[in-house]
C-alpha cells in the first residue's frame, strides 16, 4: 500500500534501463555509421565468391585490399542468395542481401592478412566461400593503387596492360549507354525527370508529401521500381531497368551520382 515504494520501484528500473539504452545506442551507432572520409569499397557476394570493386575502377576476387589506419566502409549486395560477410579478426559481420545494399565498416591497425568467411548458409560450396582482407602499409597501398601489385609480388607487368577506368567514369558511361541522360540532367537543369546534380545524400520530397534521403538503396529502388517513390512535381513515366543492369553497373552508376556535387 506504499505509493512511495511503488513509485521508486518504477522510477529506479526505468532510469537504469534508460542509461543502458543510451550506452548501447551509442555503441550501435558507432558500429553502423562509418566516420566521415571513410574509403568506400563495393562488395558483391555470389555463389561462391566475393568480388570487390574500388573507386579507381580496379576489381579483385576473394582478396580485399585496404590501407592501414584508415576507416573502410563496405557497401554490399548479392547477385543471388543471402550471404553474410564475416571477418572475425575485426569483429564485423553483416548480411549481404540481393536487391538491396547493406554496409559495415572497420579500421585495420596493422598490416597483414585476415580471413573472410560467409556466415550464412548459401549452397553446396558455402564452406568454400572464403577470402582475405589484405592490409597494406602506406607505401604498398600507393603502389597497389597505381597498379604496381605485380612488381610488389616480384612479377613483371605485362606489356600494354591497360589502366583501369575509375568507377565513377564507368558509371558515367552506363548513364549514357542506358539512356539515363535522356530524362535526367547532371547540371541542374530540369528534364522529364529531376536533375541528379548534388542529389545524393539530400532529402527529396515525394508526390505523397513524405520525404526520403537519396542513398544507395533509394537510387537502386528508383532504377528497379521507379513508380515506388516518385519525386514531387514529376510524372511516374520512367520504365523499370530491373534485370537490365549488372551489379557492377549499378555500383558504377551510384559512384557517378556521388561525384555530381
Amino acid at each position: 500500500g506504499s505509493h512511495l515504494l511503488e513509485s521508486g520501484w518504477i522510477a529506479v528500473p526505468t532510469l537504469l534501463l534508460a542509461i543502458i539504452f543510451v550506452g548501447g545506442y551509442n555503441v550501435y551507432r558507432s558500429m553502423t555509421h562509418a566516420p566521415a572520409g571513410a574509403l568506400e569499397i563495393r562488395v558483391i557476394g555470389k555463389q561462391w565468391l566475393w568480388q570487390f570493386i574500388y573507386d579507381n575502377g580496379k576489381t579483385s576476387v576473394n582478396e580485399l585490399y585496404v590501407p592501414v589506419n584508415r576507416p573502410i566502409k563496405l557497401i554490399m549486395t548479392s547477385e543471388d542468395v543471402i550471404h553474410s560477410f564475416f571477418v572475425p579478426d575485426f569483429r564485423i559481420k553483416q548480411d549481404v542481401v540481393p536487391g538491396m545494399y547493406t554496409s559495415i565498416w572497420f579500421e585495420a591497425k596493422l598490416p597483414g592478412k585476415h580471413q573472410i568467411f560467409c556466415a550464412e548458409y548459401c549452397g553446396t560450396s558455402h564452406s568454400g566461400m572464403l577470402g582475405q582482407v589484405v592490409v597494406l602499409g602506406a607505401a604498398q597501398w600507393q603502389a597497389w593503387n597505381r597498379g604496381e601489385e605485380k612488381s610488389m609480388a616480384g612479377e613483371a607487368p605485362e606489356a600494354g596492360e591497360a589502366e583501369p577506368v575509375g568507377l565513377a567514369a564507368q558509371g558515367a558511361k552506363a548513364f549514357a549507354v542506358k539512356g539515363c541522360v535522356t530524362c535526367h540532367s547532371v547540371d541542374g537543369s530540369q528534364k522529364v525527370g529531376p536533375s541528379l546534380k548534388g542529389i545524393f545524400g539530400r532529402e527529396v520530397e515525394l508526390g505523397d508529401g513524405t520525404t526520403v534521403t537519396v542513398d544507395e538503396n533509394y537510387v537502386r529502388e528508383s532504377i528497379e521500381k521507379p513508380q515506388a517513390k516518385v519525386v514531387k512535381g514529376f510524372q511516374p513515366v520512367m520504365p523499370t531497368f530491373q534485370g537490365l543492369m549488372t551489379e557492377a553497373e549499378l555500383s558504377g552508376l551510384i559512384a557517378y551520382l556521388k561525384s555530381l556535387q
